[in-house]
């Protein structure tokens, strides 16, 4: 017999230190035969990384634990072998439990952050329904596979009887419940903070709605598109005299996803310290108010309303969006050495010098006409022509894409922007990745979003349901 490695003891200890857990029912979680965890524990066999994650996962402990490690006796960071590629196995949120009871984008969008660093995120959803509208296209479609990707699937009809028990004990295992429900619906289904907070004191309750909790508009249901009109973004978008215009992409359902994972975690850490779980909230509206950022300072500070400005900053000029000899391109040279590098590359070397253009002032007031005397001469080279000669210079510029030429240019091909997963039914496919990277933690796309229920027998085995249980709930129609 080999000798016992590090992994073989800890995972022998992790075993005994959660209800002497047997070789066979840890097997029958890891979804391997008892010899394998025999082998592993007699150090005949090493694990693969994808099998210490599911082990790390049964015992709610950090992929360092699985491995041995950290180790009061000798403390020092894992090995390389314990690394893929340049990147190590821990995941920072790994010891984290999320509850997803979210649908449509903006609480997919907070689940998500907290999935692509680690989080076991059990996503609770009801039995198919062919009368109910897909709020983010098919199952199999992009938008999906994109909100979704790095989750667990639990069925489970909130409705029928015996649900509310499986969602409580589960609730008895998590950290985190996000939900993005009108309050008299997530009242009406027992699953309100105050009833989640008396079960499990330490969960952190996370919500978003359309206008908040309460107020007069706390019963109506929001989306991204009211939202943009609501809170003022519609209202600064698009060319002068156009009308409002909706901004392409759903910024108060990202922003409220976004600011909301922030808050989430800031609770996490006050929970650390408090033993206590706060409920986080925040909605699509106060969220796209806080998006509006300094043209919401505009108002509140110096009490101007903000007017479209088009493809052109509306403070700083010259910034914005100019045509070229093939196309667009965007420059920042407003003011100072930008300006004057700026001039120098178009051929208009005395401009700051002119008494309409020579202060911030002067150029706001007389932006129309500096604007034009650039266009026309922006115009008589090509997009690529101008990025090359003024980036050399030091002036920030760049190209107008659409979205295939996003993913061919360098800088994006450099960053890797996509990880591939391999999908069941679909394939090999390229998920866009978290913006953020993090040294020594794996990468954010690891997994491809579930098919429905995929995990429902997984996740009841872990909260204690003996089959025989499991199979009358699925009889009853409750998963």
């Amino acid at each position: 017999m080999s000798k016992p490695t590090r992994i073989t003891n800890s995972i022998r200890a992790l075993r005994f230190t959660h209800g002497e857990m047997t070789q066979a029912q840890l097997a029958q979680r890891v979804g391997v035969t008892r010899q394998t965890i025999i082998a592993i524990e007699q150090g005949r066999y090493s694990p693969s990384l994808e099998m210490a994650f599911q082990i790390a996962r049964v015992f709610r402990v950090p992929i360092d634990e699985v491995f041995g490690y950290p180790d009061p006796l000798c403390p020092r960071p894992p090995p390389a072998s314990w690394m893929i590629g340049s990147v190590a196995t821990h995941l920072p949120l790994g010891d984290v439990r999320v509850i997803d009871l979210t649908i449509a984008r903006a609480g997919p969008t907070c689940v998500r952050q907290l999935a692509d660093w680690g989080a076991d995120v059990v996503r609770v959803e009801p039995p198919p329904d062919p009368a109910a509208p897909a709020l983010t296209g098919s199952r199999h479609g992009c938008d999906f596979q994109h909100l979704h990707r790095n989750k667990r699937s639990l069925s489970l009809n909130l409705k029928a009887p015996g649900a509310r028990d499986v969602l409580m004990r589960l609730v008895d295992t998590a950290d985190v419940l996000i939900e993005n429900m009108r309050p008299p619906v997530k009242n009406r289904l027992g699953f309100d903070f105050d009833t989640v907070h008396a079960r499990n004191p330490r969960l952190v309750y996370g919500s978003i709605s359309g206008f908040g909790q309460d107020g007069p508009y706390a019963g109506r249901g929001g989306v991204d598109q009211i939202a943009q009109g609501m809170g003022g973004l519609m209202s600064v978008t698009g060319l002068p005299g156009s009308g409002p215009v909706r901004a392409g992409i759903p910024v108060a359902d990202l922003a409220a996803g976004l600011y909301l994972a922030v808050g989430v975690l800031v609770a996490l850490h006050d929970r650390d310290r408090t033993g206590v779980g706060r409920w986080v909230q925040t909605s699509l509206l106060e969220s796209m108010i806080a998006m509006m950022d300094f043209q919401a300072a505009r108002w509140t500070i110096d009490h101007e309303v903000a007017p479209q400005a088009g493809n052109h900053h509306p403070m700083s000029v010259p910034m914005g969006c100019f045509a070229s000899a093939d196309g667009y391109v965007n420059i920042a040279g407003a003011g100072g050495r930008l300006l004057d590098s700026l001039c120098q590359v178009i051929g208009l070397p005395g401009l700051p010098a002119d008494p309409r253009f020579d202060s911030a002032a002067q150029r706001s007031a007389n932006r129309a006409e500096l604007n034009a005397l650039i266009a026309g001469r922006l115009r008589t080279r090509t997009t690529a022509e101008w990025v090359e000669a003024l980036n050399q210079a030091g002036v920030p510029c760049g190209p107008v894409y659409r979205m295939d030429e996003v993913f061919a240019d360098p800088q994006v091909e450099h960053l890797a922007m996509t990880g591939t997963v391999d999908h069941p039914a679909l394939g090999p496919l390229d998920i866009l990745r978290n913006a953020v990277r993090m040294t020594g933690t794996p990468p954010t796309v690891r997994a491809p979003s579930p098919d429905l229920g995929a995990h429902t027998d997984e996740v009841l085995a872990e909260l204690g349901y003996p089959r025989d249980q499991v199979d009358r709930l699925r009889a009853q129609g409750v998963i």
